[in-house]
């Protein structure tokens, strides 16, 4: 099975990935991440929000 899940952060894409771990909280057998999108907001001429799209993929026993 797989989920998509959106994540943003005002750090990092990398810190916006960390959706997987709050994902792992409640669902089980996680088993793989796909990037499918990564993008930014701007203010003022700087990034200021970093997002991502991941699908969760996870195994159902």
């Amino acid at each position: 099975m797989a989920i998509e899940v959106l994540s943003n952060s005002d750090k990092s894409w990398e810190d916006a990935k960390k959706a997987v771990k709050h994902a792992s909280k409640s669902v089980k057998n996680i088993r793989s991440v796909y990037v499918q999108d990564q993008s930014a907001s701007v203010t003022d001429g700087e990034v200021s929000d970093f997002r991502v799209n991941l699908k969760i993929t996870f195994e159902v026993k």
